[in-house]
């Protein structure tokens, strides 16, 4: 029939535009597993790591190294996140917050997963060591193997998981230091404990918002009973306090100036504010205001950091 040519071009065509949104929605997928909002986060402590350790001149600062830094840490945590999601499959299913991820979905076959994140983790350690030196892939090692193998499981056992997941997360600074000078010394240390201190208002508001979820999933992250809330008040006010006095820290020691200074404090002060806000209140309004300061303080105090170096 003289139609017959124009339905086979349409259903060609039809056949093309949904291997499109196919190899489309595989391309999302795998960019969801490595999570890149997290690595937003882990590339700006891992270049103020990176910043604060090199070289003070900005005419020999070595941008190639620091370039390489960011690609070998983001390469490693791309793979600690798909393996990590991996790994939780099947509590991962059974939570609303993340029942569209792509290996719950199926958009993603477990195997390939696997496949995904083990060559992302082994491409970004060995390409640290061969970029930068062997201390910052040692890191990275370490930093992959705490989270995966300690907190992870964790989550599941105890609320003081936080406290063990508070370690590797906060790496990404040391990581940086150690690729810019093959060392660590106390103001990378210094760095550490910002971000470690920065990570438990971050995860309580987080864990608040989602509590059913969690519960629902087995997840151990918030005590049960009536402690749950006296609980996360603590691991809220005691860590952001504490992190209001380290975070000023580089001026005390002479890396920043009183530009960086007053930054901290005005940073740290609003900071404080929402913590304690979400702290007297224990609602999910106030945990999502909580959840959004802490995503704003870490980046604005580094780049303040950065700005305000000596």
């Amino acid at each position: 029939m003289a139609t017959e040519p124009i339905l086979a071009a349409l259903d060609i065509a039809a056949v093309r535009r949904r291997h499109g949104l196919v190899r489309s929605g595989v391309l999302s997928g795998y960019w969801s597993l490595t999570k890149p909002e997290v690595n937003f986060l882990i590339a700006v402590t891992a270049a103020a790591g990176f910043w604060m350790g090199a070289p003070a001149s900005f005419a020999h600062f070595p941008w190639t190294s620091l370039l390489h830094t960011l690609v070998g840490t983001v390469l490693v945590a791309s793979g600690a996140a798909t393996l990590n999601q991996l790994i939780e499959l099947r509590f991962d299913a059974q939570m609303r917050r993340t029942a569209r991820r792509p290996l719950v979905s199926r958009r993603i076959e477990p195997s390939h997963a696997l496949c995904f994140g083990i060559l992302l983790s082994v491409l970004g350690t060995i390409y640290l060591a061969v970029t930068t030196n062997a201390l910052a892939s040692l890191l990275s090692i370490l930093t992959l193997l705490g989270y995966l193998f300690l907190y992870t499981p964790l989550k599941r056992k105890t609320p003081l998981c936080t406290l063990i997941g508070a370690l590797p997360g906060a790496t990404p600074p040391l990581i940086g230091w150690a690729a810019a000078c093959g060392r660590l010394d106390g103001n990378a240390w210094l760095l550490f404990a910002i971000v470690f201190l920065w990570q438990f208002p971050h995860f309580m508001a987080i864990a608040w918002m989602y509590r059913e979820d969690y519960a629902r999933a087995g997840y151990l992250v918030l005590p049960a009973g009536k402690s749950k809330d006296r609980f996360v008040a603590w691991q809220t006010l005691l860590p952001c306090l504490a992190l209001l006095g380290v975070a000023v820290g580089p001026a005390i020691r002479g890396e920043s100036g009183i530009f960086y200074f007053a930054g901290a404090l005005v940073l740290g002060g609003a900071f404080l504010r929402y913590s304690a806000r979400f702290a007297l209140q224990m609602s999910t309004v106030a945990a999502r205001r909580l959840l959004f300061a802490s995503i704003l303080y870490l980046p604005l105090l580094f780049a303040l950091l950065a700005l305000d170096r000596k």
